[in-house]
């Protein structure tokens, strides 16, 4: 399946499964894919630094490096689960993506599947920007890039910023909390997209995402173990409309994240009263 049948299917059946068999590598060489999904990952984003440096990375182009690092996924048997993008689909004008944040992987995914349905942006950390490969990527792409240790000023830059890419009619995809976690921590997943919604004037959509299957490294983080057994999931809830309910749609927003996880067998953190997490 090339990238245009893709953003098809992803458009009419609002939906994707990956129908991929595991290979020999799977069957008797499974200590080798994690490296083998490395190598080839590294070569897509590698690929992808040709037309950033000569700045003729579009949206484009970067719906079908997406899709490439989706089929790296598959390559080394792992499965895509894509659903609820009928909401998407039947959305006019812009909204502000809220998900959490488990590995490295859907920031390379998920902004594909957004893709299909019009322009979209993503809330990064400002040290991306600074990475071998990703840095020069991202940087040619306009991504909005915050501290993470300044959370005034964060708030300043995705309210400024993404007003500013919502204004003209691009939707914004943010993960709300400080760090990326297998667990879903709720306390620790601030309002801050919800927030960007309500100036905009736009409705938000929860977006749950496991995606464990690319585990964070212990002395590299973006680099830890596959396991091809976990499959990702991406499912999009229905559009949420804020106006002046900050607080209750971020709770709805945590509830469909919380409820998506736990059914896919995923961990969930609750220290305290859900949804009362601020920037």
């Amino acid at each position: 399946m090339n990238t245009d049948q893709y953003l098809h299917t992803l458009k009419t059946e609002f939906g994707y499964q990956s129908q991929s068999r595991p290979g020999f590598l799977s069957n008797y060489l499974p200590g080798s894919l994690s490296l083998l999904y490395y190598i080839r990952l590294g070569y897509t984003l590698l690929h992808s630094t040709f037309p950033a440096r000569r700045g003729t990375l579009d949206r484009a182009k970067w719906a079908v490096y997406s899709h490439r690092c989706l089929k790296v996924v598959e390559s080394v048997g792992g499965n895509v689960n894509i659903s609820g993008l009928q909401s998407v689909a039947g959305q006019q004008g812009p909204v502000v993506y809220i998900g959490n944040h488990m590995s490295l992987i859907e920031t390379l995914i998920l902004p594909g599947i957004a893709l299909a349905f019009g322009d979209v942006n993503f809330v990064i950390k400002e040290e991306l920007r600074h990475y071998p490969v990703l840095g020069s990527i991202f940087k040619t792409l306009g991504l909005i890039a915050v501290s993470r240790k300044n959370p005034r000023e964060d708030f300043k830059v995705v309210l400024r910023e993404g007003h500013k890419f919502i204004s003209n009619g691009g939707s914004i995809i943010i993960f709300p909390q400080a760090t990326r976690s297998v667990e879903f921590d709720v306390q620790a997943f601030n309002t801050l997209g919800v927030k960007l919604a309500s100036r905009a004037g736009v409705p938000v959509i929860p977006v749950a995402i496991k995606t464990d299957f690319h585990g964070n490294g212990k002395w590299i983080k973006d680099m830890g173990p596959i396991n091809p057994q976990n499959t990702l999931y991406f499912k999009f809830g229905k559009p949420l409309p804020v106006s002046g309910k900050s607080r209750e749609i971020h709770q709805q927003v945590v509830e469909f994240i919380t409820k998506n996880l736990s059914a896919w067998g995923g961990k969930v953190k609750k220290n305290s009263a859900p949804g009362l997490s601020e920037l």
